[in-house]
């Protein structure tokens, strides 16, 4: 059975909360060759069940249960001075950017090369899981995807956005960060009710969705948006992902106007398979700038080919390509990284990181 360290398995330290699993011991393996996983003990899909099943699959030392965001700079400076080859993430979208930002940002202190990333389907949304193949965690899939690993599963670079001293895979204004603040207000309420045991997720998402992010998508004040751009040239695109018009400049205004939706990414999905960012991996220089002004009518009679990424409207949906941009909203609205609401705001800025983290890859050619 997994259980917790003292603060004297890391040296003396780290405090407890750490939360570092030992298992059965095993042949000596060099760090650099081996996998680290990290979980989120707060994830929905994380239970006594799943922390066994990883307890009984690695090697002693490589378990690390986190329960609380502090934790993860403790867990970050652990796995960089031992210097694991590849790190695995199990949790949500949010999960993998705060261990990645901790993790990349403590081998920079350290003056290392940061390790390799993965994930495990563990978390609600896991836009990542549909970019990298990742498995079901619930079909066997934490031994189908840890074997692979060990069978050298490839890899390859990917640049995130650096945004509020975070790197994310995504981020950005409206009804997506709505849907994710009122889904984390009624969950918390839901948990402390007589519904506690049901599926809290699935439910949540119900009663959130219909009940509050909804009503509000329709009915509250559409914010005025300013998008200025603060990095190399950005593109509009077209149809099919054709640039249209000239070069917008450093310093110039991208858009201006209302919108219902302004974000970015450098990864096609969203969450749960939805390809809200078609052309995020058309140029490694660039992420995909995402902004609407679509209506929920719109929504509804086109929801299967908006879902796919294939709905093109250019009066209403504006996609560009862009290094490092501003964006200003008025009012402030309510803004997400990667997956995780952040409370409102009334100007950010995001740059694409210019350095790639090496994300695992199950459809790379091995040894990428």
């Amino acid at each position: 059975m997994a259980s917790d360290t003292n603060s004297s398995e890391f040296g003396g330290e780290y405090p407890q909360s750490t939360g570092l699993v030992t298992t059965s011991a095993e042949p000596i393996v060099p760090p650099s060759q081996r996998i680290a996983v990290v979980v989120n003990g707060n994830a929905k899909s994380v239970n006594d069940e799943v922390i066994d099943t990883l307890d009984q699959i690695l090697s002693a030392g490589e378990l690390f249960v986190s329960r609380r965001v502090e934790e993860g700079r403790y867990i970050a400076r652990a796995l960089v001075e031992r210097g694991y080859g590849t790190v695995l993430l199990g949790g949500g979208d949010g999960t993998f950017t705060v261990m990645v930002s901790d993790i990349v940002r403590e081998a920079r202190r350290q003056g290392k090369v940061p390790p390799r990333f993965g994930l495990l389907r563990l978390g609600t949304g896991n836009a990542l899981a549909w970019v990298i193949g990742a498995s079901q965690a619930k079909r066997g899939g934490l031994q189908v995807d840890i074997a692979r690993l060990r069978a050298d599963a490839g890899s390859r670079p990917v640049r995130l956005i650096e945004v509020e001293e975070y790197l994310a895979p995504f981020c950005g204004f409206g009804i997506d960060a709505l849907v994710l603040r009122d889904y984390n207000q009624v969950k918390t309420a839901i948990s402390r009710g007589p519904l506690r045991h049901l599926v809290p997720g699935a439910l949540a998402y119900v009663i959130s969705s219909t009940t509050k992010s909804l009503p509000a998508f329709l009915f509250r004040p559409v914010p005025h948006i300013r998008v200025v751009n603060e990095g190399a040239d950005a593109y509009r695109l077209g149809e099919k992902g054709s640039i249209v018009g000239r070069p917008i400049r450093k310093g110039e205004v991208i858009y201006e106007g209302r919108a219902r939706i302004a974000s970015v990414s450098t990864i096609p999905y969203y969450g749960f398979g939805f390809r809200c960012f078609p052309f995020a991996e058309e140029r490694a220089d660039r992420m995909n700038l995402r902004i609407s002004t679509i209506g929920s009518f719109t929504v509804i009679a086109n929801f299967p080919s908006i879902w796919k990424g294939q709905y093109e409207n250019l009066e209403i949906i504006f996609d560009y390509l862009v290094e490092k941009v501003a964006i200003e909203t008025d009012p402030p609205t309510e803004f997400q990284i990667g997956g995780d609401p952040v409370g409102k705001r009334r100007q950010v800025h995001l740059e694409l990181s210019p350095e790639p983290i090496r994300l695992v890859d199950f459809y790379a050619p091995p040894r990428g």
